[in-house]
């Protein structure tokens, strides 16, 4: 593997554990990214019928289900199995003991 393919791997992987992070929390996050698209016609009708903190909790959990989707697939792309992941962790654990 050369070091741009490792980097890239390093780079996804992290990736994948900060959103395995997120998803395993409440999702309380301290980052908040505007605007984001989301149908009017539901805002106003979940407005209407359940309220705003309704609202955004619905909003929120749709969110937290699309990117789970995502980060399966970005799993796949980048390791395409456990075998392949766990070995990429392993390089990476031996390479940060020989940089100690």
């Amino acid at each position: 593997m050369d070091k741009e393919e490792y980097k890239n791997k390093y780079i996804n992987l992290r990736i994948l554990k900060s959103i395995q992070d997120y998803l395993k929390t409440e999702g309380d996050s301290t980052t908040a990214l505007y605007p984001i698209k989301v149908p009017e016609e539901l805002i106003r009708q979940m407005l209407a019928l359940r309220g705003a903190e309704s609202t955004d909790r619905l909003i929120h959990h749709i969110f937290r289900l699309g990117l789970n989707i995502w980060s399966e697939k970005l799993y796949r792309e980048v390791f395409g199995s456990h075998q392949s992941l766990e070995e990429f962790i392993e390089l990476v654990k031996k390479g940060n003991k020989e940089s100690r």
